[in-house]
């Protein structure tokens, strides 16, 4: 395989890994109506909140241990794993017949999609330079999307067949693709890791296995990065989990086409925020170190008015275009979150950071995900979207105010 154009095959690996990851844990989202019939608790939204919440609380304790894992083994075989694990959870699902196995199988399917990210972010960080690092990440978050929007026909697949051989049709076809995986997917050794600066970076296999999130927690631009990751991650989850509900009740229409219109709205519109956004900050920060910085605060200023209107528009065109602009927005913060954070941490820490960085965005949307639950029973969901306005404008505020990175690529020699 060419070693030289192994970065941008890379990445089209994991694009795929990317797909099955969203489209595995999304397609729950919208098969409630079809999976009720036959297990009676998922009629109580809050009930269904409950279980779509486990996973994200279980997923976010993982994400850091997922994070130090990575930085110290392999993350070839780490991915491997993680997606065999999940792939066959969501194959397991179909045989689910109580809601107490649907809530212990999307339990461990937690545990193992959080080996995921940190894993795959930091080894195409690790394969790509400065100058190709948003757009290399910005695709790989298409598929992300993509997985989410074909998640989204989770109920119309439902609907044709089964709930029982949805599950079981996705599952295989991740158990397929990890045995593949063996067979092109690398590390990168230190020999081969980025120059960026006077000298190469070099992990240090004999350190301290948690002595990179001492190194982080005494790192302050770190605790901005992580406080301007959570605060979006609300509406982030709250669209993932919530939209499809929110479009049907807005729009007065079925889960078997809101699902659909919905997911494919923000991943169409996010495909291009992301490709956008990853040219325009690889660009910028040639010129400008806190390019990605602003790239990324415009992206967030898009979702702001977005939100809004999706909480108060009950018209298509309002909706529709309230979600593609939301799409579009974060997007463009999205493709620049692990870009920005190796501005400020060294490549040996950047899966440990992403990982605590992806806890508490999701603890955030365990958060939401429960409230907003309730909220839909009580006939609130639209005016509690349209409030997580708010606090996504004072975390822009606080991330262009206080963020000055130093360098296009911290390393190990520059100063905390």
């Amino acid at each position: 395989m060419n070693s030289k154009n192994y970065p941008w095959i890379l990445v089209g690996l994991l694009w795929v890994v990317a797909l099955l990851n969203y489209m595995d844990r999304q397609i729950l989202a919208t098969m409630r109506p079809a999976m009720q019939i036959d297990i009676s608790e998922l009629q109580s939204a809050a009930s269904f909140g409950y279980l779509m919440a486990i996973f994200l609380w279980i997923y976010g304790f993982m994400s850091p241990v997922s994070g130090i894992i990575a930085d110290k083994f392999s993350r070839k075989w780490l991915i491997i794993g993680s997606l065999f694990v999940w792939s066959g959870v969501t194959f397991a699902l179909g045989f689910a017949t109580t809601f107490n196995q649907l809530y212990v199988l999307r339990a461990i399917m937690g545990v193992s999609e959080a080996l995921y990210i940190p894993a795959g972010l930091s080894l195409i960080a690790d394969f790509h330079s400065t100058k190709t690092r948003s757009l290399a990440i910005g695709i790989h978050m298409t598929g992300l999307y993509m997985g989410q929007a074909l998640g989204g026909f989770g109920a119309t697949v439902a609907n044709a067949y089964s709930w029982q051989a949805t599950f079981h049709t996705f599952g295989f076809i991740g158990i397929i693709y990890s045995m593949i995986l063996i067979f092109f997917l690398r590390d990168k050794t230190s020999s081969e890791q980025v120059v960026e600066g006077i000298d190469q970076i070099h992990l240090k296999k004999g350190s301290s296995l948690f002595s990179g999130l001492a190194l982080l927690f005494t790192n302050v631009s770190f605790w901005i990065i992580l406080f301007y990751f959570a605060i979006p991650s609300l509406p982030g989850w709250a669209t993932k989990n919530w939209l499809p509900t929110l479009f049907a009740e807005n729009l007065n229409i079925p889960m078997t086409l809101a699902g659909p219109l919905s997911t494919i709205t923000i991943a169409a519109s996010s495909f291009i925020g992301v490709i956008l956004g990853g040219i325009l900050s690889d660009r910028w920060v040639q010129k400008n170190l806190k390019g990605r910085i602003y790239t990324s605060a415009i992206g967030l200023g898009l979702t702001i008015p977005s939100l809004l209107l999706l909480g108060f528009g009950d018209s298509l065109v309002h909706v529709i275009g309230a979600g593609a602009f939301f799409g579009i927005g974060f997007g463009m913060f999205d493709a620049n979150n692990m870009p920005i954070l190796c501005q400020f941490v060294s490549a040996k820490h950047r899966a440990t950071a992403y990982g605590v960085m992806n806890m508490t965005g999701v603890f955030a949307g365990a958060y939401i995900t429960n409230l907003l639950g309730k909220s839909t029973d009580a006939g609130n969901l639209g005016n509690d979207f349209a409030m997580l306005a708010g606090i996504v404008l004072v975390a822009l505020i606080v991330q262009v105010s206080f963020l000055r990175p130093k360098s296009n690529d911290f390393t190990a020699y520059e100063s905390q």
